[in-house]
């Protein structure tokens, strides 16, 4: 009833070639020639120096990008421990109002 339909291999149409055949061939090694000296390559970009001013202004931008993170954290968790305590005291709430309402 349902049986599948296998596809038939298409037969090759055209001239059918056979291979090319490869002959070997002789290696023959080149002369050596001495190898030239090799020349320092010259920098592409210009060399970075850092100044007294330049590197203080560096210290001061690094020590405040780590202060700036540092403070964003400390709020963060402050925010979480904050979020801890009102959710521990509301649950001590609701439990002695359960607790007081089903003693009477």
């Amino acid at each position: 009833m349902l049986r599948p339909k296998i596809p038939t291999m298409p037969i090759p149409t055209g001239r059918v070639t056979s291979p090319a055949v490869v002959e070997p061939t002789a290696v023959v090694p080149a002369t050596q020639s001495p190898q030239p000296t090799p020349v320092a390559p010259t920098p592409s970009r210009p060399v970075v120096q850092l100044t007294p001013g330049t590197a203080i202004a560096l210290v001061g931008g690094g020590t405040a990008v780590v202060l700036v993170v540092g403070a964003v954290l400390v709020s963060l968790l402050l925010a979480v421990a904050i979020t801890g305590a009102s959710v521990a005291v509301c649950a001590v709430v609701i439990r002695s109002i359960l607790s007081t309402d089903t003693r009477r």
